[in-house]
């Protein structure tokens, strides 16, 4: 019970009683003179009733103004924005990646430039019209672009390795300022961080996926290019069928 409330509580009551035993003495609605100044008891317990009506109307209202004032507070706290942003580290880490696919060499990744390039080096067949020289090369170009892409999915493995420990270092950051958030907008801030830091961990696995697999299908297409190229080499030199006539060679003149 309130202290303050009780104590009025008592105050009436000790006032009650008094003014009940001043009236088995003398009549309820006797008159009190003290000079020119006249006491009605009833009157002032009335008084005293309502003065405390009003001062609990006022204790109300000061406790709804306090729980006002909280709820201002807390919406304060709710709308505090977070004072740290991992997104530039992340735009970083998932951009040095992106220049490493960018600066591999060999194959084109570009669409129409790749399908040239591979109808061109890695044909079903060779014309009997290809020289020696130019399918030697072409075979040159292709283990080239074989160590190439093997070369652009190692630097992508090892750039990966090098952002695990940024990204241990930021998911712990984002952790800590999420599980401290003063509201709900900080916390809904660091969340988004966080779902932003697996979202590029997601596609630094798909790049490195893409890297691995170009290389993988880079070298196939090598193998099945050079037993094309045994192939034709091997029916060049068995000829059109023909078969073999020997004939005598002149030595010297003789």
């Amino acid at each position: 019970m309130n202290p303050k409330s009780s104590f009025k509580q008592k105050f009436v009551a000790l006032f009650v009683a008094g003014t009940m035993a001043v009236g088995v003495v003398q009549p309820a609605h006797a008159i009190f003179g003290i000079g020119d100044i006249v006491l009605d008891p009833s009157n002032l317990i009335q008084n005293i009733m309502t003065a405390a009506r009003a001062l609990e109307q006022i204790n109300n209202q000061i406790k709804q103004l306090q729980n006002e004032a909280q709820m201002l507070v807390n919406e304060a706290k709710n709308l505090t924005s977070l004072d740290f942003s991992a997104l530039n580290e992340l735009r970083a880490a998932l951009s040095a990646t992106n220049q490493l696919i960018q600066q591999a060499q060999g194959l084109a990744f570009n669409v129409s430039q790749m399908e040239a390039e591979f109808a061109r080096l890695y044909p079903d067949a060779y014309s009997a019209s290809t020289s020696g020289s130019q399918m030697a090369t072409d075979a040159r170009t292709r283990w080239r672009n074989s160590l190439e892409a093997l070369r652009t999915a190692t630097k992508v493995q090892s750039q990966a390795v090098q952002n695990f420990a940024s990204d241990e270092q930021t998911l712990t950051d984002l952790v800590n300022r999420s599980q401290s958030a003063a509201g709900a907008l900080q916390a809904t801030q660091a969340t988004n961080q966080l779902l932003a830091l697996q979202s590029r961990q997601a596609i630094q696995a798909q790049q490195l996926q893409i890297t691995q697999d170009r290389a993988v299908a880079l070298e196939q297409a090598r193998q099945i290019a050079v037993q094309e190229r045994a192939r034709e080499v091997r029916r060049r030199f068995q000829g059109d069928g023909t078969p073999y006539t020997p004939t005598s060679v002149n030595y010297y003149g003789n």
